[in-house]
């Protein structure tokens, strides 16, 4: 079957998007990254201590206090000069659908599975979300068709239509904020790990 949504000038390796340093009121990025460089960053211990204490927090208000203080984050939408929609300098190719509250790991393993054997939306990362119960799915979109919104809600609707996932609604804006959590067993797309010695 032929995929009518791939853009096939996509190169992973190329894509770029925005790092910042916790906590989340700082709206100015320290660097640029590449979606290798997340998957080493998640895989790695740096994020452990604060992923820990964020699923250990008693109430979500709490939970959601922690990570605002301590998870460092990105913008997969792109490059930007601060994190806001008006401070866009280079759109990365990227969107990143966010699924909360799945439940239990057999539900969390169930969607990875899912996501990932989709034969139109190729996942270039995927990985357990700061609280433990949801999914962050990154995949790539090709703009020169539609503007990010656009595919947002049309790929969300898909999923939705598909396979009964709800997508975050809020991630529609080409500025949202990611948390980069602790995931040792963080999905990268494994043509972005043949191209380089350094694997995550």
């Amino acid at each position: 079957m032929e995929n009518i949504y791939a853009n096939k000038n996509w190169k992973p390796d190329e894509a770029r998007f925005s790092f910042f340093r916790a906590p989340i009121t700082n709206k100015v990025p320290s660097r640029t990254m590449g979606l290798r460089e997340a998957g080493t960053y998640i895989v790695s211990l740096q994020a452990k201590e604060a992923t820990e204490q964020v699923r250990q927090a008693e109430t979500p208000q709490h939970a959601r206090s922690v990570k605002n203080r301590l998870l460092d984050y990105v913008t997969f939408g792109g490059v930007f000069s601060r994190c806001e929609d008006s401070g866009l300098l280079a759109a990365s190719g990227l969107v990143c659908l966010d699924f909360d509250h799945l439940g239990d790991m057999d539900q969390l393993c169930h969607t990875k599975s899912i996501l990932l054997a989709d034969p139109y939306f190729e996942t270039e990362l995927l990985f357990t979300s700061p609280s433990g119960d949801g999914v962050k799915w990154v995949t790539h979109i090709d703009l020169a068709r539609c503007d990010f919104r656009t595919w947002y809600r049309a790929i969300s609707n898909y999923l939705k239509q598909t396979y009964g996932l709800t997508a975050d609604s809020s991630g529609v804006n080409i500025s949202r904020a990611c948390y980069l959590p602790h995931d040792p067993e963080v999905y990268v797309n494994p043509i972005l790990l043949s191209n380089s010695q350094t694997k995550p």
